[in-house]
């Protein structure tokens, strides 16, 4: 009886230690099993992230698309380059003047505006589609032989920095200033472009577009502007802050003068018929 008895209290001891195989693959993961589901933990995030950054970008390019688009017909309220000249003056110590600003239809504007803008600042204005690559090879081999720099942005790629940029010379922002320039080469015609060139250059301290400039300058409207007056503005567009149109340098003078003769050379304002 005694041995009985201990034969059975051994049985109910191993009956309640086993453990079946099915019990061990419900308690534990065969080997190899746990580390590839955590490497699934940051494939997942690194998804997640993705999709985040690719649903930004693709808004981001929505947005500008569009933006570009209204402006296509309507005038700009400004630019960014006004809004960063206004922001740097509020933090002037010294009184500065007011920034001057009024938006102009083309066909208020001498003819006379456009037509030296393009003789001064870009000649194949009318034939590239906003890059001037034999500009920019000229331009980059003039820098490497002499100290003054000397850029080589055509009239299309101005418009996109002020309008839409800051100032600087970021790889960024040299990156969107491209993206823009193709936008508006694909999205306005190249009048469009230039009535908004001539509207928001800065002619002089704080004097932005060809109505503030005539009336700043010779108190008359922007169609009454001669040919002599329109090269002139044409001539500090460099640098209106260093040469003015009112005190106007032999250097200056002597622009002013080139800009004329190839205001000629470029058919006068037959030239805008294509426009």
């Amino acid at each position: 009886m005694r041995l009985l008895k201990t034969t059975v209290v051994l049985q109910s001891m191993i009956d309640e230690n086993h453990v079946t195989a099915g019990d061990f693959n419900a308690t534990e993961s065969p080997p190899g099993e746990e580390p590839q589901q955590k490497a699934e933990i940051p494939l997942k995030k690194s998804s997640l992230l993705l999709i985040v950054l690719g649903s930004f970008v693709l808004g981001a390019v929505g947005y500008s698309i569009l933006f570009v688009l209204w402006l296509r017909w309507l005038p700009p309220p400004t630019s960014a380059f006004m809004i960063a000249e206004r922001w740097e003056r509020s933090d002037r110590t010294e009184k500065a003047p007011p920034v001057r600003y009024r938006w102009i239809d083309w066909k208020s504007i001498s003819p006379q505006v456009p037509l030296a803008v393009v003789a001064a600042e870009d000649q194949f204005f009318r034939e590239h589609h906003g890059f001037d690559f034999q500009a920019i090879s000229e331009a980059a081999e003039r820098n490497r032989k002499s100290r003054r720099l000397r850029g080589a942005s055509t009239i299309t790629q101005q418009v996109a920095k002020n309008l839409f940029l800051w100032s600087g010379k970021s790889w960024l922002r040299k990156g969107l200033e491209a993206y823009f320039t193709v936008l508006l080469e694909l999205l306005w015609p190249k009048k469009r472009i230039l009535e908004v060139y001539v509207n928001i250059a800065e002619f002089g301290d704080g004097v932005y577009g060809v109505d503030a400039a005539a009336k700043t300058f010779w108190g008359k409207r922007p169609s009454q502007l001669t040919c002599e007056e329109a090269a002139l503005l044409a001539a500090v567009l460099p640098n209106p802050k260093r040469f003015k149109v009112n005190r106007p340098s032999p250097y200056v003078l002597q622009r002013q003068q080139w800009i004329v003769e190839q205001m000629g050379q470029l058919g006068g304002v037959a030239y805008l018929r294509d426009f």
